[in-house]
């Protein structure tokens, strides 16, 4: 086998209360990590849970399989951050040189895994940004809100994207080194794309199928949520449009 491109690619999955999807993601996970394994396009990789002080039996059902797998690495917060803190407790965790974020109720095929990290090499790009081809299995409520936010964000930050709040991003972890994310709420993923944007790493979308969530319920567009990505948005919009590229 050649040597592979990428050393170690890092999986981390934010969870609050996720004991029915946990196993099946992890399962998912590891099995698309193999492949690329055995394709010769990463020579490691790591599955990391952050539990958001999770109430259910999220954290047990973690703690197991990582002792079943060494693979897998357990981060247990001591209080419930939301999003935001577990994504940036997950991103300082990370060691590979590859990271992606995504949720654990698995909202697009993990199998869709190695056209990403083909696509970031191949065309020499810093992150993978998927978006979703039907988003009608959703609700239609929440896709006016996401058509809303995303024109909002366009508006606001000159970012192009078509799908900014959807769990799928692939990073070279070398963008951290700049990329500094302060948000602890849903804009965090908003943050995420127009902090790289204005310093000058380039971000290529592709288009993934959709898989709703078919247990428990999504809190993404609850009113609280909504309330807090626009309180952060308005208050970082200062720190945002003062960045400058390093490139």
């Amino acid at each position: 086998m050649p040597d592979a491109t990428f050393e170690k690619l890092s999986v981390f999955y934010p969870m609050w209360n996720e004991e029915d999807y946990i196993e099946r993601a992890l399962a998912f996970g590891r099995r698309a990590c193999e492949d690329l394994v055995t394709s010769g396009d990463i020579a490691d990789y790591e599955l990391i849970v952050i539990d958001d002080e999770s109430t259910d039996r999220t954290g047990e059902i973690a703690d197991r399989l990582a002792n079943d797998d060494p693979h897998i690495r357990v981060i247990h917060h001591e209080h419930n951050r939301k999003l935001g803190g577990s994504m940036k407790t997950g991103f300082a965790a990370a060691t590979g040189d590859l990271v992606l974020y995504t949720d654990a109720d698995l909202p697009f095929d993990m199998a869709e895994l190695p056209r990403a990290v083909r696509l970031l090499r191949e065309y020499d790009v810093d992150i993978i940004s998927a978006y979703r081809f039907d988003r009608t299995g959703e609700g239609s409520l929440r896709a006016i809100y996401t058509w809303v936010y995303n024109g909002l964000i366009k508006a606001l930050f000159g970012v192009k994207v078509r799908d900014i709040n959807f769990a799928f991003k692939l990073c070279r972890r070398r963008i951290f080194e700049h990329v500094e994310l302060k948000s602890e709420g849903s804009f965090i993923d908003a943050e995420l794309i127009i902090r790289a944007t204005r310093l000058g790493y380039e971000i290529m979308q592709m288009g993934v199928d959709y898989f709703p969530r078919t247990r428990g319920e999504s809190t993404l567009s609850s009113p609280g949520v909504i309330f807090t990505i626009l309180k952060e948005m308005w208050s970082l919009r200062s720190d945002l449009e003062e960045i400058r590229p390093v490139r």
